[in-house]
């Protein structure tokens, strides 16, 4: 599907254009063409290949999707992919793919499976022709730039849910509930692990125009892309710290049950004490023995008694005093 197509010159907008007049505007060198598809069937990457002359390998990623995040260089001309991250109605990530194609006088973006458009960037390239005179590299960079701040979001709302199961974690749960707190932790560890998996790759990739030899097509741009990669190193950094305090609350959460089960242990035994001592002197004197003391006492039954409830009076004493009832 064919989302926009537009011409530009001297950092200005010239007019929204056909795709039969695109050859047209690139033929002019102080021209560039800023054509974006949104899940394109191989028939309109075809008709954009010979527009553009784009290299076969390029197209061939294009068509296919599911590209690690990258950026190679076919003689003068860009193909970079980058991924891009939004969460469904059940928090589950979404993971989506922008395919940019970047020439001299084009710049041919392609995007699948993610829902929210690029229009966006176009308003702001448009508002700022200053820095659109840049050329291509500069919607490069502003279509990164995007996609990048757009993982801020994800990261924070990630944040969110390990602080409500911090919390949980330390209020008085059952096993159901200590489960439940595991199966959370574990989730929200799956879906950091996705998005270290979708973000890193794409840090290592814009580090080739923030130093050593820089495309011609983005000389100029190296500060730009700079802050580029110092936002992905900050969320790599911040993915990776994230991923430790899960672990952390797993190991925290299961040192939780481990005290609740030793809980549950001390008062089993407090009980079993209490119980103990009153059987055990009951069994002595149940023994078939003429000469147990005192067994023919007037008094020794009642005795007896008293000194059985006196002595878990004194247990039950001493282990409320130590918490263990």
């Amino acid at each position: 599907m064919l989302i926009n197509c537009a011409a530009y010159q001297d950092g200005r907008k010239l007019a929204d254009i056909d795709i039969d007049s695109i050859s047209d505007y690139v033929a002019r060198p102080e021209c560039f063409v800023w054509v974006a598809l949104k899940d394109p069937d191989p028939d309109e990457l075809a008709v954009m290949k010979h527009e553009f002359d784009l290299h076969e390998l390029a197209i061939e990623d294009a068509q296919h999707g599911h590209q690690r995040p990258k950026i190679e260089e076919y003689g003068e001309s860009l193909f970079a992919v980058m991924h891009t991250v939004e969460k469904d109605d059940d928090g589950e990530l979404l993971i989506g793919e922008v395919d940019v194609f970047v020439g001299r006088n084009y710049v041919l973006s392609v995007r699948r499976n993610t829902r929210t458009g690029f229009q966006n960037v176009r308003a702001r390239c448009e508002r700022e022709p200053e820095l659109l005179k840049e050329g291509s590299a500069f919607v490069l960079y502003a279509l990164a730039d995007d996609i990048v701040d757009r993982y801020f979001p994800i990261i924070d709302s990630l944040s969110s849910e390990i602080e409500a199961l911090e919390d949980r974690i330390f209020e008085r749960n059952d096993s159901a509930a200590s489960r439940a707190i595991i199966q959370d932790l574990y989730s929200l560890k799956r879906r950091l692990v996705i998005l270290q998996h979708h973000i890193a790759p794409l840090q290592e990739a814009i580090s080739k125009f923030t130093g050593g030899r820089i495309p011609n097509i983005c000389e100029g741009m190296q500060a730009y892309f700079r802050d580029v990669y110092d936002h992905l190193e900050r969320i790599v950094r911040t993915i990776d710290g994230r991923r430790e305090m899960v672990v952390t609350a797993v190991q925290v959460n299961l040192g939780m049950i481990s005290l609740a089960e030793g809980e549950v242990t001390k008062r089993l035994g407090s009980f079993a004490a209490l119980f103990a001592v009153p059987t055990m002197i009951a069994g002595i004197y149940g023994m078939n023995f003429e000469k147990i003391p005192e067994l023919h006492y007037k008094y020794g039954y009642p005795l007896c008694l008293i000194v059985m409830l006196t002595v878990d009076i004194v247990l039950y004493w001493r282990f409320r005093k130590s918490n263990w009832l």
